[in-house]
């Protein structure tokens, strides 16, 4: 069996003569011719010699001829022998079909387009009622029947239609069957819609002849592709580049990406306004400091006020048409307690005074004494026991600019602490005043502090950093008014509180516990009250319509006379008959002072020693 190539046409040399001379070789007998007419010369029998036509399959002597057995085993790897249809005639030639497929041929298997039937060939009387076939479309793919792609289909002997075939008339070799009009149809070859697909070999096709595949050798196609292949063959339509194939996928995955975003978005921010909106999932528990240690530095405003509160108290005082509420602190652990003389002034016609202790008891109170010239009073209660006393401190040590801590009830808000500093010291105030005949009026050389002093903090402690007592609170400073007692009315505190130096609350404590009175010094002159000028200027007559300089009073002594205009003490200026008054009271009775003053335009310096006056 030939392998790689088809079978060599065999080229027959005629016998010379059995007359020549030369001899040797015997002349074999000259076929006869198939047809007279068809002879090319006058000799008889000229022209093509017609091979014996083989026995028909059939009896009736119709129908396709039987073709030969093959002379061995079918291949098992299904590779047909070349060179059929047969040793009469030349293998047709193998070629690549170039016409697609369009249409069907009479047996229902599609026709090759442009496909020319030979000269002098007899159409298929099937196929002239067939429609014509349409007109190719570019890159559409035919539909091929079931097989190998590009498989030629035969239906009966016939020749191949695309390869050259000549016309009877110029001696082409006939196929295995007589080229005649009793002849079936001519085969008509279908071309896949790959480019490059080839006819298959012819076959017969019989009622015995069953599938196409069943013979081994009919099913070879060596244009056909493989099975594993088949899918990857071009059918007609556009491929698409692979530059356009990864911008399709990249789009898509960055349209699943935004989506994934968006989504993902979404529920974050549900989660997140769910959330917000009710604080979180399950119970919330929030971050705590531990537990410290309750002490604190000794000099801190903690530290000043955990021992200072214990020894303040809050009044309540009630009587005639007044009440009021104000502070103090205690003095002793006999139950003296220290305040504003008008704290406790309403209760002085027959009124009442409670004491509520820090520690939330509480006591009645008796008033022991009190003075309106320096607003302050002694108030007793008894039957307590475990009182704790207030350290009393220098208030001629206190600086400007100390750090000071007030304690009160500020309207009855008891044991109140605010903090400060001292801002000035010595400030000459009067307050009171609401008797109309001065007899209420208060003279204090007081400390000034901005810590926030309000109605109801009058009477409490003014306490330095060492937590001891500097001054009483005892007046505030309101915006639009004058100087006013700390609880005499309802206006706050702008920065402006006033309070009584310790050391003259002491000396008139001592005396209001002891002797229930207090005395003021005095110099024993009558003040022109009305005088506008710069100084403190002794009237022309007293109050009682007596001399203005009273007769054997410190003042004679020195050598005051009427109409003189004090200008300093001590070497400090005086601007005013009340501010003459508040450096004298700073003083005890018996001190010794320096005046500066002005007579008949001269200004002249003399020495005094003060008096005493006794209080209400």
């Amino acid at each position: 069996m030939n392998e790689g190539k088809p079978t060599k046409a065999k080229r027959w040399t005629r016998p010379r003569s059995s007359h020549d001379a030369s001899g040797g070789d015997f002349e074999l007998e000259r076929p006869r011719a198939a047809h007279p007419a068809l002879t090319g010369d006058d000799e008889p029998g000229g022209g093509d010699f017609e091979l014996e036509r083989p026995a028909p399959r059939h009896a009736s002597g119709t129908g396709d001829y039987e073709r030969p057995e093959p002379l061995h085993e079918p291949d098992p790897y299904s590779t047909p022998p070349y060179g059929e249809p047969g040793p009469w005639a030349p293998a047709p030639p193998v070629q690549h079909p170039a016409a697609q497929v369009h249409g069907t041929t009479a047996e229902g298997l599609p026709a090759a387009v442009g496909a020319v039937p030979p000269a002098g060939a007899v159409p298929d009387p099937a196929l002239a009622d067939a429609p014509p076939p349409a007109p190719p479309v570019p890159g559409a793919a035919e539909p091929t029947p079931a097989g190998s792609v590009g498989a030629a289909v035969s239906a009966g002997p016939a020749v191949s239609v695309g390869a050259a075939v000549p016309p009877a008339s110029t001696g082409a070799v006939p196929g295995p069957g007589p080229a005649s009009a009793d002849a079936p149809s001519a085969a008509v070859v279908a071309s896949s819609a790959s480019v490059g697909a080839t006819p298959e070999q012819p076959t017969p096709d019989g009622p015995d002849s069953g599938l196409p595949d069943a013979d081994p050798w009919r099913r070879y196609d060596p244009w056909a592709a493989s099975a594993a292949a088949a899918s990857l063959q071009h059918n007609g339509a556009a491929v698409p580049a692979r530059e356009p194939r990864r911008g399709r996928t990249a789009k898509t995955l960055v349209a699943g990406a935004l989506l994934i975003a968006l989504v993902s978005g979404g529920i974050g921010g549900a989660a997140g306004a769910y959330l917000e909106r009710n604080g979180g999932v399950g119970t919330v528990e929030l971050p705590q400091a531990g537990e410290e240690a309750a002490e604190r530095a000794p000099d801190s405003v903690a530290g000043i006020a955990a021992r200072a509160l214990p020894s303040v108290v809050t009044l309540h005082v009630s009587g005639g048409d007044a009440a009021g509420t104000g502070t103090g602190f205690v003095l002793d652990d006999r139950g003296h307690i220290l305040t504003n003389n008008h704290v406790v002034e309403p209760a002085g016609s027959g009124g009442g005074i409670t004491v509520t202790f820090n520690g939330g008891d509480t006591a009645e109170a008796t008033i022991v004494g009190r003075d309106g010239g320096y607003d302050l009073a002694v108030v007793r209660v008894k039957g307590v026991s475990g009182l704790t006393p207030m350290p009393l401190g220098n208030s001629d040590n206190v600086r400007v600019g100390d750090p000071v801590v007030a304690i009160g009830a500020p309207f009855d808000l008891a044991g109140t602490v605010t903090s400060g500093i001292i801002s000035a010291k010595e400030r000459p105030i009067t307050a009171g005043g609401e008797e109309g005949d001065g007899s209420d009026v208060s003279y204090v050389d007081a400390l000034q502090t901005d810590a926030p002093i309000n109605p109801g903090n009058s009477g409490g402690p003014l306490l330095n950093a060492q937590g001891r007592v500097i001054g009483i609170n005892s007046a505030i400073r309101s915006a639009g008014s004058g100087s006013a007692g700390a609880d005499g009315g309802q206006a706050g505190s702008i920065g402006l509180g006033f309070a009584i130096p310790v050391n003259q609350g002491k000396r008139v404590a001592e005396e209001l516990i002891n002797t229930g009175r207090a005395t003021h010094p005095v110099i024993g002159i009558t003040l022109d009250m009305a005088y506008t000028g710069d100084g403190a200027r002794v009237g022309t007559r007293g109050g009682d319509g007596g001399p203005a300089v009273a007769a054997g009073g410190p003042g004679a002594e020195a050598g005051l006379k009427a109409g003189d205009v004090i200008t300093a003490v001590d070497g400090r200026r005086v601007h005013s008959g009340e501010e003459l008054i508040v450096r004298t009271r700073a003083h005890r009775p018996g001190d010794r002072l320096e005046l500066t003053l002005l007579r008949d335009g001269r200004e002249t310096n003399v020495s005094l020693f003060l008096g005493s006056s006794g209080g209400e």
